[in-house]
């Protein structure tokens, strides 16, 4: 698809669907990983799924693109490393999902302290990347405002999160012999 082609506001169409699908990606996430069955390695299973789907939709869809389009193969050094930074943060912080639900955090709460965090985070780190016009004096309150309302939001979503119901399969995954009635 050509970067020029739709709708001037064809972006928020495209950033709604990355809400969705990262909104999606914690639960779903976690589900695979009770699925696999295996307490011990059942997120590090999970997680290899998640890199089979990166190959088929992270390599395969943009080389389509690039292939369609007839793009250049050339490949400049801050163009690749930084992806590859980008990349690699990006699956660090994909693992470390995993390794919060592994630690017992809940998907509800795992994902609302990242969600309502990583904005927050990548202000910090935009600005100080590229500072705004005028210095951090002239940035408007409500972009403070702003920053201050995603840290109380995630905040109340965490410490006030509804319990899960009896019987679902999350609480029947987290049920061990003992309270499932079995067992000693």
């Amino acid at each position: 698809m050509p970067e020029s082609s739709g709708s001037s506001n064809l972006w928020i169409v495209f950033a709604l669907m990355t809400v969705a699908s990262w909104g999606f990606y914690g639960v779903f996430l976690h589900m695979g990983q009770l699925g696999m069955s295996d307490p011990v390695n059942g997120r590090y299973k999970a997680f290899f799924m998640v890199g089979i789907a990166y190959v088929l939709i992270a390599v395969l869809a943009p080389l389509a693109f690039l292939i369609v389009n007839g793009a250049s193969w050339d490949f400049p050094k801050a163009g690749w490393s930084w992806s590859l930074v980008a990349g690699a943060v990006g699956a660090v912080g994909a693992f470390c999902v995993l390794l919060a639900f592994g630690a017992k955090g809940q998907p509800a709460v795992v994902m609302s302290i990242i969600f309502a965090g990583a904005p927050i985070v990548n202000a910090i780190v935009a600005l100080s990347l590229h500072p705004p016009k005028g210095g951090f004096g002239g940035l408007p309150w409500q972009f403070f405002a702003g920053i201050l309302l995603a840290a109380a939001g995630g905040t109340l979503v965490t410490l006030y999160k509804p319990a899960p119901g009896a019987g679902g399969p999350t609480a029947a995954a987290h049920t061990s012999p003992v309270e499932a009635g079995g067992g000693k």
